[in-house]
């Protein structure tokens, strides 16, 4: 199973309260591409805090009203997480304990995409255990100065294959990559 990210930010890389700051920049082309992002998915992988807010808005809609409930309440739902013990959203797996081993396992499948939206630490660690395939990022024309960022100061480098780029009417533009190992650095 492919596992696929898709995350919203800022230009300066925040993506933390991006319902603040990222609805005004949508418009019709980018919600539609998140749209068709969330029905391609075959199962969706949460952070824990993720999930929280994903089950307690989306999880309570009806499937047949918005489309991202929809995708969201009628595929399996996994969350990595060590206290949650029993799930109130339908169709949630916990995985708990190795975590790397549970997402190999559900990777093992030869089929399908495994999508992990938001959830800013589990994508961080997923980059750094090279479990991430592509990575979907929506890079919203705004700078918001502060707030949890998707790349740490002090993170692992890695080197990015662009798979597609492209902009939308109100000026988010989309960045497709495939993570393509440790960075080669040029020496003199």
């Amino acid at each position: 199973m492919k596992l696929t990210t898709t995350t919203q930010l800022s230009v300066d890389g925040v993506m933390e309260g991006n319902g603040q700051w990222a609805l005004s920049r949508s418009d019709d082309e980018s919600r539609t591409f998140v749209e068709q992002v969330y029905q391609r998915a075959d199962a969706f992988l949460f952070g824990r805090r993720t999930y929280d807010i994903f089950a307690g808005f989306w999880g309570v809609m009806d499937p047949g009203g918005n489309p991202f409930a929809g995708a969201l309440n009628t595929k399996p739902k996994y969350v990595a997480s060590n206290t949650l013990t029993e799930p109130l959203w339908a169709d949630t797996t916990v995985l708990s304990g190795d975590l790397a081993t549970g997402v190999r396992e559900l990777k093992a499948n030869p089929a399908g995409e495994l999508q992990v939206p938001g959830s800013g630490a589990l994508t961080r660690w997923l980059l750094a255990n090279d479990l991430v395939d592509e990575m979907n990022l929506l890079i919203v024309p705004v700078v918001v100065g502060q707030g949890a960022r998707l790349f740490p100061d002090a993170g692992p480098d890695m080197a990015l294959d662009l798979v597609e780029s492209r902009a939308f009417p109100k000026g988010v533009t989309l960045q497709v990559y495939r993570p393509a190992g440790r960075l080669q650095y040029a020496t003199d």
